[in-house]
């Protein structure tokens, strides 16, 4: 805008006087803060693979990154929190990945998300072999601790999906009983792969070969009423045990 000095004259633009900047950290994430809080996360996954979950410290990943403890803090302020990132990086790929599944019967559905899953994990397989104690036996932080549900959601539905998009997909109850067995079934194949000492992970491979064969029979026995009450009993078993869930028609993200 312009000033007038004087009959006819016209200063120069006033200038405005910007809004000063508060001090603090900026509103949102700046592309700084991503990079520092990436490197920082990179270095704990690895002194946790390193090192083992219990023997890892706050202190050691900051001196590891040769950062500040409390400018650690900010991004991770536990090592609860670095897990917790852990299990959406992993489950927000995998799900990306399996969206790719292809029409079929379920069992061809369900190798395919079993497989992929391997793929997607395969990067990470020291890490998540060091935190084995915390992933089956910590009930805060394990795969099935409540703080956990976000990421087990993402990884179930996929298995549920499987089996209800499937050319041959059962009923609804059926369906989602299957889905249920179908994921806690991939979970006791990555245990495996994740314990499993052979060259290469033959043993793995092995098993999943074995496996294949065996769905083609379940798949021919899920035409009988026996077998079909068979899956949905152990469902129950399986949401009691591990979700305690004993209600009736659980969801697939339970």
């Amino acid at each position: 805008m312009f000033i007038k000095k004087g009959k006819g004259n016209l200063e120069a633009p006033a200038q405005i006087a910007a809004p000063r900047r508060k001090r603090g950290r900026p509103r949102g994430r700046t592309e700084q803060g991503s990079a520092a809080r990436d490197q920082l996360y990179a270095t704990a996954v690895k002194l946790i693979a390193a090192r083992g979950y219990q023997a890892t410290t706050l202190r050691a990943i900051a001196g590891k990154a040769g950062v500040s403890v409390g400018l650690l803090y900010r991004y991770f302020p536990s090592k609860r929190a670095v897990i917790l990132a852990l299990y959406d990086e992993l489950s927000a790929e995998y799900a990306a990945r399996a969206a790719r599944m292809r029409a079929g019967v379920w069992r061809d559905r369900f190798l395919f998300a079993l497989r992929t899953s391997l793929e997607v994990l395969a990067a990470q397989r020291e890490t998540l072999a060091a935190l084995v104690p915390v992933l089956v036996g910590d009930g805060t932080e394990g795969l099935f601790a409540p703080t956990t549900a976000f990421s087990r959601r993402r990884v179930q539905a996929v298995f549920h999906d499987a089996v209800r998009g499937a050319t041959d997909a059962p009923n609804v109850d059926n369906g989602s009983a299957l889905g249920r067995l179908l994921y806690v079934a991939h979970l006791a194949v990555i245990l495996w792969w994740l314990l499993d000492k052979s060259p290469r992970q033959r043993a793995t491979t092995e098993m999943i070969a074995m496996l294949e064969r065996a769905l083609a029979i379940a798949a021919f026995a899920l035409r009988l009423e026996p077998a079909r009450t068979f899956v949905r009993a152990a469902d129950a078993l399986v949401r009691d045990g591990l979700f305690g869930d004993t209600g009736p028609g659980a969801s697939a993200g339970a």
